[in-house]
């Protein structure tokens, strides 16, 4: 399917330095692209009621990633799917009685829309699950011929045992530090049937759902049927960007079983293929609403397309989100939007602020430091806060100096720092 429409980022003076993010398997802070090519897979959207704020920071949270390697030189192939076929689209389908192929375009183009204003930059791929049916298909052929797919009553299993692996990102000797028990209830809370009679394993996940009345089914050599979730990010992931890729990214609430599942199933499709999947997890923060975690099943949300459409500015939207560090828990608020829309009133005050005959004041930063502190910040585990708060430095001492203070070439490079690196058009 297409994304949306790409965004001009402008040129910067130099380079930046490489981004490091804080890897979720090991904990540590790691380089998160090694060679020329960057390459990251995101979790996308499930579209049946896009796009809410936990979206919304977490594909802020990725464009600042593909912005800060962009800015170092790199070449960035970015994959995000959206997942148009699966229990909740077609749950919220039937509540409304609309057709669960018409819900899934309209949400997925609001989606567009929204990340259009927010001025998120396209994946270079984005890949609906059911256009994708013939890779997840021929993915699962492969875990058939491995020899770790079972059958219980026509559905299709992945046998967890058959990977030696399994827990690399989240089981006992990770930085997450799951335990079995842990990973069942989660299991159970995210989509999972531990409890499910006749499977070999509570651990174990579906790779293939028989058809049921009354849902969308395809034809395989599985049986009529849909995909499961896990194998369908694996098969994209892996055919977009190869078997092994730089950045495996989405929300915290997908590393188990989610990120875990699909990096364990490419294992055990690809192990004579060398090093597989991701090699560096990142993870972003939960955002509350009234005092819980915002999502479509409590219908607390806070939706982008609503704030725009009341005419609140993306950009106070967007700033709003970088406010907060990506790995961070937070709640939306109406102090939150407030404390962004004075922000960005006041850096583009900053940088438009007429230039008389004056000489301009030596008291105001040099741009090119301010560049410098952002990039810097991001490099670091992308803190926005910590480049925002470099910004604002700059334009509380632009605002207090006399009028003319400011150079023309200063203000310039603090709208393009801003554009180019945390996407906030001033």
């Amino acid at each position: 399917m297409d994304a949306w429409r790409d965004v001009e980022v402008p040129d910067l003076p130099g380079r930046g330095p490489e981004p490091r993010l804080s890897d979720t398997a090991t904990g540590e802070l790691t380089v998160a692209a090694t060679g020329r090519r960057a390459s990251l897979y995101a979790c996308g959207i499930t579209p049946y009621d896009a796009t809410h704020m936990g979206h919304a920071a977490t594909f802020t949270a990725w464009d600042l990633l593909v912005r800060a390697w962009l800015d170092a030189g790199h070449e960035v192939t970015y994959t995000q799917n959206v997942t148009d076929v699966d229990d909740p689209l077609l749950e919220r389908a039937e509540r409304d009685g609309v057709d669960w192929r018409e819900l899934a375009l309209r949400e997925t183009d609001r989606y567009r829309a929204d990340m259009t204003a927010l001025r998120v930059l396209p994946p270079t791929f984005l890949i609906g699950a059911v256009e994708a049916l013939p890779l997840i298909e021929a993915f699962t052929e492969r875990l058939a011929l491995r020899g770790v797919l079972y059958d219980l009553d026509g559905d299709v299993y992945f046998a967890r045992c058959a990977d030696s692996g399994f827990g690399a990102l989240s089981g006992p000797d990770s930085a997450v530090g799951l335990s079995v028990a842990q990973m069942t209830a989660l299991s159970a809370e995210r989509g999972g049937d531990p409890d499910r009679p006749g499977k070999k394993d509570p651990l174990d996940v579906l790779v293939w759902r028989a058809e049921r009345p009354g849902e969308p089914a395809w034809d395989s050599r599985f049986g009529r049927g849909r995909p499961g979730w896990h194998v369908e990010c694996a098969a994209i992931a892996t055919e977009y960007l190869g078997t092994a890729f730089d950045v495996q990214a989405g929300g915290s609430d997908l590393v188990f079983p989610h990120h875990e599942m699909s990096a364990s199933h490419t294992r055990a499709a690809c192990a004579s293929d060398g090093r597989v999947f991701a090699r560096v997890y990142a993870h972003s923060g939960m955002v509350a609403y009234q005092g819980a975690k915002m999502s479509k099943s409590l219908g607390n949300l806070v939706l982008v397309s609503r704030l725009r459409q009341s005419g609140t500015d993306p950009m106070a939207i967007r700033l709003a989100l970088l406010a907060h560090h990506y790995r961070s828990d937070w709640e939306w608020t109406d102090e939150v939007l407030a404390t962004a829309t004075n922000r960005l009133a006041r850096w583009r005050t900053a940088v438009s602020t007429p230039v008389d005959s004056a000489t301009p004041s030596a008291d105001v930063p040099a741009a090119d430091a301010v560049l410098r502190a952002v990039r810097e910040r991001l490099a670091d585990d992308l803190d926005a806060p910590g480049a925002l708060a470099a910004i604002d430095a700059w334009a509380d001492v632009a605002l207090a100096a006399p009028a003319g203070s400011v150079a023309p070439a200063d203000a310039r490079l603090i709208r393009d720092t801003a554009d180019a690196l945390l996407g906030v058009a001033l």
